[in-house]
């Protein structure tokens, strides 16, 4: 997957001044404090963050119980992507688990530059790609991974930031319960 985010990097780095120009007019920075919500559940999710610092979490809620589906960090790009894309009611929320500074961008407005800059039907389908990419790769992990196998991947891939994430949510994340991952933590 790192190659396929080297091939996004490459094509962003490669826009046209004009391209580069027409995406900045239509991103927006927007600071979210720890607990504030960029999307909530049943919303339609007009909008795309791309998160530049801090944490996010995907989570729904399931009979009062809140189940976290992703974690998003630095370089992520947060969104409900099936509300995104099928203008429906998201059944996800998107919240901020650290003060999190986002760009973003408007999906009617990146809709209509792809008009004129042909480059950006490239970087939506290799993002497309990516995301497709990422959540085989998650699904894979949870049928094939132990919950101590998917913790320390989860510590591998991102050791700077698993600190500030609450216990609670990395267990649902994990998929166990939070006295698993009591006992998982106390193995390693």
């Amino acid at each position: 997957m790192n190659e396929h985010l080297k091939k996004i990097n490459a094509l962003i780095d490669g826009f046209d001044a004009e391209t580069n120009s027409a995406l900045q007019a239509i991103s927006k920075t927007k600071k979210y404090k720890k607990g504030e919500f960029l999307l909530y559940q049943g919303e339609v999710c007009k909008s795309s963050f791309w998160i530049e610092e801090g944490i996010t979490r995907k989570y729904y809620m399931n009979e009062k119980k809140e189940v976290t589906t992703e974690l998003l960090f630095k370089h992520d790009l947060a969104v409900a992507f099936s509300s995104y894309v099928s203008n429906q009611p998201s059944r996800e929320f998107i919240q901020a688990i650290t003060d999190v500074t986002v760009s973003c961008m408007d999906k009617n407005a990146f809709q209509h530059l792809k008009i004129n800059h042909p480059q950006l039907i490239q970087l939506d389908l290799l993002m497309t790609e990516y995301y497709t990419m990422w959540l085989e790769k998650r699904l894979f992990e949870f049928h094939t991974l132990s919950a101590m196998e998917r913790y320390k991947l989860l510590l591998k891939e991102q050791p700077d930031f698993i600190r500030h994430i609450p216990l609670t949510y990395i267990a649902s994340y994990l998929g166990i319960s939070l006295e698993t991952l009591s006992r998982v933590r106390t193995k390693i």
